[in-house]
């Protein structure tokens, strides 16, 4: 008899219920989840009291709406007027085994966050759940590319691949040029990283006169930490650099876990893990429930975490919502287009004018002779002006007016009309990232500073 084939889904009970089954599911566990932080969270029997809720009053699942928002900024000034972790948590720091923290930006103190041990393992769980459903299964050597520190997503990734039971190899403190050949010599058939540091191990890889296509054996690249895993050009790009599939997953250090996976139909978005959070999609300003199709933010409400819950946490991810059937794969999960679109804080206005990077990005990202970009913001006497910096490939510098032309009329095109400074740069002058990209530069409030 032949062996059966691998199973396509990591729980099939959970990811293939009906609708009805599953909002029953979500009901229970978000009643558990609101009593629970209520009775043992100061933060938030503080923060419902203010708000007239009791933990009796969540019936339905529409009555999440009663409870009032959480944001990053409730949770960062609970741990500065309590530091190190303020009055968030359910129990004692000392039940934790792992710490995280977010990377923090502009110098502000980061969100300390604490796993026991139940927290962890759902939270690996969740991202087993992605991986997996993108095609990772235990004859795979997966190469996990990142330098090792207090950032979630890798750890999240090293314990989901031995939780699934395939190799893993933690790529950490190496250059590029030794992780490129590290994954030759030891056959890595599955990249994990960000899809800047993706395309950046491309480059090396050429530069270095390695043909990825026909040296390497990854055929799966999963992607996450920022945007670009699925926006079109950006993917296009590492399929083609690697010869391989390219997928997205998307977690955040502030719930833990991932919420959404890519599933090995490619689909174009993310499957919402919906037995693990509750996500809403609200109108940014007016905080009104949107329908499918619909952009708006994503808030959620996550059912794994205990030591510190997160409930109706404003993300400032901006997504629109579709239904299950919108993938082949049968899965009865819903679906974010795109997975994480931009979000609410990254939005500029210029000149009236609402730019995302993300959406420069993927106007970039489709001439196939930039190798890196960058978006500066300045101000030129009283007007914001915005500047492109684009690197070139080698080989394609003689192409530069034409390619700078190409690009501005695009940006235009998509921004209303909207002029940017597009000009090509010597090589070097973009810096390049392994985690989290900084492509947006914003010198408006730096009198005099110029790009």
């Amino acid at each position: 008899m032949s062996p059966q084939p691998p199973c396509p889904y990591w729980n099939p009970k959970t990811e293939l219920m009906s609708r009805p089954e599953r909002e029953a599911l979500q009901l229970r566990k978000l009643q558990a989840m609101v009593r629970f932080a209520y009775e043992r969270s100061p933060f938030y029997r503080r923060k419902f009291d203010a708000a007239g809720v009791h933990p009796e009053q969540i019936r339905r699942l529409e009555d999440v709406r009663r409870l009032p928002f959480t944001t990053k900024a409730d949770l960062l000034q609970s741990q500065a007027e309590a530091p190190p972790f303020g009055s968030l948590f359910t129990g004692a720091p000392a039940l934790g085994i792992k710490y995280h923290q977010t990377s923090g930006t502009s110098g502000r103190t980061p969100l300390r966050v604490v796993e026991t041990v139940k927290d962890w393992g759902w939270g690996t769980e969740t991202m087993a759940q992605g991986i997996y459903g993108f095609g990772v299964r235990a004859d795979d050597v997966v190469y996990v590319a990142f330098a090792y520190g207090s950032f979630i997503g890798l750890w999240l990734v090293q314990y989901a691949v031995e939780r699934i039971g395939a190799l893993s190899i933690a790529g950490g403190g190496q250059t590029s040029e030794g992780r490129i050949r590290q994954m030759l010599d030891l056959g890595a058939t599955t990249l994990i990283c960000t899809p800047t540091y993706a395309l950046r191990l491309a480059q090396t890889a050429a530069a270095e006169g390695v043909d990825l296509r026909q040296q390497s054996q990854v055929r799966k690249v999963i992607v996450s930490g920022e945007p670009g895993g699925n926006i079109p050009a950006t993917k296009r790009a590492l399929e083609e650099a690697w010869r391989a599939r390219v997928g997205d997953v998307a977690g955040m250090t502030e719930h833990s876990g991932i919420f959404g996976f890519e599933c090995d139909r490619r689909p174009g978005g993310l499957h919402i893990l919906e037995d693990h959070f509750l996500d809403e999609v609200l109108h940014p300003e007016t905080a009104e429930p949107l329908g499918y199709g619909e952009r708006g933010e994503r808030v959620t409400t996550s059912f794994g975490r205990g030591l510190l819950p997160i409930i109706r946490f404003r993300t400032g991810d901006l997504v629109e919502r579709l239904e299950a059937k919108t993938c082949s794969c049968g899965r009865t999960l819903d679906l974010y287009r795109g997975g994480v679109l931009g979000r609410t804080d990254d939005m500029k206005i210029i000149r009236g004018v609402n730019v995302y990077p993300s959406a420069v990005e993927g106007i970039v990202r489709q001439h196939d002779e930039v190798d890196e970009f960058q978006i500066v913001l300045h101000r030129v006497g009283v007007q914001d002006e915005v500047t492109v910096k684009l690197e070139l490939r080698q080989g394609a510098e003689g192409l530069a007016v034409p390619i700078q032309e190409a690009i501005a009329r695009e940006l235009a095109e998509a921004h209303e009309g909207l002029r940017m400074n597009v000009r090509a740069v010597p090589k070097g002058t973009v810096p390049r990232f392994e985690l989290k990209s900084r492509r947006l530069l914003d010198l408006r409030h730096q009198p005099g500073a110029e790009p």
